[in-house]
Formats: structure tokens, C-alpha cells, sequence
């Protein structure tokens, strides 16, 4: 949640941004500009417009000026569904905020911290006040935000499009999704169209709603679908379904729970985190797709909170680096990384290694179209799985479990690290003492690594001390001697398949060695 004082950190940046000196000022007064670039200067009087150059005539600018009009007929059909959403909150010393407190936040990537994040934690309860946004999605008043926007609200206020502040019911939140309902007691509201996200193309037109920095209420940024099905990137619960939206239409802080459109105006996604290093828009800004959206806020509506499906696996995406290992023909697939004991996935036949092609008929291209699937899927429900076991098909029937919060893990994708030696790593004996201070459970077996060789191949597969290695190519391994046995038995210049147990998941990561290392070194 984003607190008053970054919304004044942020104003007073802008003023000190829009405060031009005296002298500057000077010369925008004279009238007269120099452009200079690529060895051309151009004059502009002000009054003959551009010397030399091109009259800027009404067909001339016509392609401009239509693609205009369009994007004007998109933001005034779209702007009076926006709302702003100001929340007080309160957190204690545990909780500490956005994203699970001080230890989620120290889990996350440096650069989703500040957009998640809000303030660090202190001692004892505090109070906090953040702005977001959000969309109306019925005339009676039923509003979709994020949940780490309301996430603690003991006080929620909406702002409408025609200046009306109405008080706010939050109907239910989900933090498996990052999803809130609230309710608003008005009739007649303008709301936004529905709009398939799974029809949403890399290079279509989107448009981006909201109060960036609280402050600057019911903007409009336009962008493109810059790509689709983006894994989650929060490390500190992977159970989170992925499948987000990426566009380069400018979010920044305040937007959260804003709607991302199409271009006939369409709910397509729900903005929810940038990834940036500043902590302001660098590019990369990621929404919630619309199909996700519209099915968590309808049980919301209905029940007031979530029963999420559950496999009980951990999950990889197929890639051109790993197919081979797998005997997949081409990269298209979820790839089992792990099976959760006495989950629905054991009981149902599924064994790591397997390649899931579809889900009740439909292709899955990736471990995280699989997640999102089941994770939008009831309890009790059939499934039908389509797989690939060492390449040959099979079909699979299971039912889905209950996802509970804590004690289950849900479809993901996991971490996977290395060391010294061929590929860049060294790894040790997985004894008692380490495996407590890893916190590995007793079913991990294998060999930890110890230490990464900065710039070696391990490290470019995102291999990190603490991580355990189960399998080499596909064998198990029990022993740090046998993890080196098999990296050195591998043929020379050839791919690495390592699976990796790392944070409580277990992925299957290709390590591509370096052909100037020696086996030795």
C-alpha cells in the first residue's frame, strides 16, 4: 500500500522537475526554438511554422489524428468506470504490510519491493494510508481492485469519476490471485465491459487506468501488449498463479487495481505490480488477466471468498534447453518438477517428469496456462490431463483437491542453483545441521551447494547457494559424490539438466556449460 509521504516525495519531485529557471524560461518566451539532431538544425518562428520543412496540412496528420479520435472514444467510454480508492489501514508488528510483512518483502526482488511495498515494519500496530485504484463492474456498486490495496483496511473510501466519495464495503479479497471486491450503496453506475484476455495478442493496442502516485486521479497511458502468460515473480509464495499480462503502458505506484483495456475499451487485466528498479514505470508493467479477474470477483460476490483448485505439484515450462531431457518433440507443455505426497496428483497417477499438453481438451503451452487453470477450477471437480511420459501420450483422470493456505503447495515454478568445477559449482553432503538451516524436510535428498562461481553457467541458470540438487540428467542423486560423478560423466559441450529443490519447490533447470572449462577446473 502506498503511503502519504511517497505521495509527497513525488509531488515534490515533479515541482522541482517542472520549476525551470529564470533563464530558460527566457528563451521559451522569445518565441523561437533550435532542434538539432542528426546533423540538421530546424528553426521554428512560431508564426511560419517549420522552415523548410513539410506543411502539416489535415491529410498529412490524418492517420495521426484519427488513431486520436479513437483513443479519446476509448478513455471517455472507459474514465467514468475508474474509481480512486483511499484506505486506511492497520497492520501490526507481524504483519507489517503489503506482501506478508518484513519477511515477504525481503524474499521479493529488490525491484518489486517499493512497488509492493509501503513501509517497512515497527514496533507495535501502525497506521497507514495508501491510494489505489479500481473499476466499477456493476451498476449497484461492485468495484474490483487489488487486494494489497485493502489488504488491513479498517476505513475504505472510493472516489467516483464525477467527484462523489462514497464509503466502501470490502466484500472479500483474495491473496492468492491479488484480487478485492468492494461495495459501494449507489445505483445506476457506469460500468466496464468484459473483455477476453486469453484473445490478447503481443503488439495490440491496450490502455492503462488509474491515480499514479495517488495523486494525478483518472490518468490515461496507452501501450501495447508487450507479451502474455508472464510467471509470477513473487519468490515469497510461488503458489501464486502466473499467466500475467505484460504491457508497456505506463503503471506506476497508485494504479494498483486500475483496469488495462483494449482497444474497444474492454476489461482485459487489472494492473498489479511493476517490475523497476526505481520503483517508478521502467517499461514493464503487469496486469491480471481479465479471466482470472472475472471468475475470482464473481465468487467473491457470491461467497465472499475463494476455494481454489489444487494438484499438489510444482511446475516448469518445457523450453527448446530442456525438451530433449524429456522426449517432447517440440517446447509446448507444463513440466512436472515435483508431486506432493497424498495430494490429488499422486493419487491421480501424475510423476514427475511428466509433460502436461492439455487440460479437458485445451492445449497448455506452459507451466504457468496449467496453474492458472486448475487454480480457477472447484474443489471436486473432474480433470483430464493429456501427458507425455518420456514421450509416449497418456490420459489422466483426477479430481481436484481444496487449496489451503498453508501446508499444501500449488501448481509453481521453483528456483534452481549450482558452484565450481565444470559448470560453476561445489556442492556439499546434505547433513542434519544443514538441512536445518535450509529448512529442508527429511524427503529432500541430495547435495547442497555451497558455493557459485560469479559469471559461471550455474550462475546463468539462477542457481544460488542452499539450493539442494536431487538429479543430474534425469538420475538421482543422493550424495554430493554423486551429483560430481554426474556432472563430469556428461558428455563434453553437452546441456546439464539439473532438478533442484530450492525455497520448499523442486524445478528442473538447464545448465549450458562453458566449452572453455575443463572438467577439472
Amino acid at each position: 500500500m502506498w503511503q502519504e509521504t511517497n505521495r509527497l516525495v513525488a509531488m515534490a519531485k515533479i515541482a522541482k522537475r517542472f520549476s525551470a529557471p529564470a533563464a530558460v524560461a527566457g528563451a521559451f518566451a522569445l518565441g523561437a526554438v533550435l532542434f538539432a539532431g542528426h546533423g540538421r538544425v530546424f528553426a521554428s518562428s512560431g508564426a511560419d511554422g517549420l522552415a523548410g520543412g513539410m506543411a502539416l496540412d489535415e491529410q498529412s496528420v490524418s492517420a495521426l489524428t484519427e488513431l486520436d479520435r479513437a483513443m479519446e472514444a476509448v478513455a471517455s467510454r472507459v474514465t467514468p468506470a475508474v474509481v480512486n480508492v483511499a484506505v486506511t489501514a492497520r497492520h501490526d508488528e507481524q504483519t507489517g504490510g503489503q506482501m506478508g510483512g518484513q519477511g515477504g518483502m525481503q524474499q521479493l526482488p529488490p525491484e518489486l519491493r517499493r512497488f509492493f511495498g509501503g513501509m517497512m515494519p515497527q514496533q507495535g500496530p501502525q497506521i497507514e494510508h495508501g491510494i489505489g485504484s479500481g473499476v466499477i463492474i456493476s451498476p449497484d456498486g461492485y468495484i474490483v481492485t487489488n487486494n494489497h490495496v485493502v489488504d488491513g483496511a479498517t476505513d475504505v473510501k472510493v472516489t467516483l469519476h464525477d467527484r462523489r466519495v462514497l464509503n466502501a464495503k470490502v466484500v472479500g479479497t483474495d491473496k492468492l490471485t491479488d484480487i478485492a471486491v468492494l461495495k459501494v450503496d449507489a445505483t445506476n453506475l457506469p460500468v466496464i465491459a468484459w473483455g477476453d484476455s486469453t484473445k490478447l495478442s503481443p503488439g495490440q493496442t491496450v490502455l492503462a487506468f488509474g491515480s499514479p502516485f495517488g495523486v494525478f486521479q483518472f490518468s490515461v497511458t496507452r501501450g501495447i501488449v508487450s507479451a502474455v502468460n508472464r510467471p509470477n515473480p513473487d519468490l515469497n509464495d510461488r503458489r501464486k498463479p502466473g499467466g500475467f499480462i505484460q504491457t508497456d503502458a505506463a503503471i506506476n505506484p497508485g494504479n494498483s487495481g486500475g483496469p488495462l483495456v483494449n482497444a474497444h475499451g474492454e476489461l482485459v487485466g487489472i494492473n498489479t505490480f511493476i517490475i523497476s528498479e526505481s520503483g517508478s514505470f521502467a517499461g514493464a508493467g503487469f496486469a491480471i488477466p481479465s479471466q482470472l479477474v472475472r471468475s475470482t470477483a464473481d465468487q467473491l460476490i457470491k461467497n465472499g471468498k475463494i476455494e481454489h483448485g489444487y494438484l499438489g505439484v510444482s511446475l516448469n515450462d518445457v523450453t527448446p534447453a530442456n525438451a530433449s531431457f524429456f522426449n517432447v518433440p517440440d517446447a509446448m507443455g507444463a513440466l512436472i518438477a515435483q508431486v506432493t505426497p497424498d495430494s490429488p496428483a499422486s493419487r491421480g497417477g501424475i510423476k514427475q517428469g511428466d509433460v502436461v499438453r492439455e487440460v479437458n481438451g485445451q492445449k497448455v503451452e506452459t507451466g504457468s496456462a496449467l496453474q492458472m487453470a486448475v487454480s480457477q477450477m472447484q474443489p471436486g471437480q473432474s480433470l483430464k490431463l493429456d501427458i507425455l511420459r518420456e514421450g509416449k501420450p497418456m490420459t489422466l483422470s483426477l479430481t481436484v483437491g481444496q487449496f489451503h493456505a498453508k501446508g499444501e503447495e500449488a501448481a509453481n515454478e521453483g528456483g534452481a542453483q549450482g558452484g565450481k568445477g565444470r559448470i560453476g559449482l561445489s556442492v556439499g553432503d546434505l547433513t542434519d545441521d544443514v538441512r536445518q538451516q535450509i529448512q529442508a524436510p527429511e524427503d529432500v535428498k541430495g547435495a547442497v551447494v555451497e558455493e557459485v562461481r560469479p559469471g559461471s553457467p550455474a550462475e546463468d541458470a539462477g542457481i544460488q547457494p542452499g539450493d539442494v540438487i536431487l538429479e543430474v540428467n534425469r538420475k538421482k542423486a543422493a550424495s554430493a559424490s554423486d551429483v560430481l560423478s554426474q556432472i563430469h560423466a556428461a558428455p563434453a559441450g553437452k546441456d546439464v539438466l539439473l532438478l533442484v529443490w530450492s525455497h520448499g519447490n523442486a524445478s528442473y533447470r538447464t545448465v549450458r556449460p562453458d566449452a572453455a572449462e575443463q572438467p577439472g577446473q
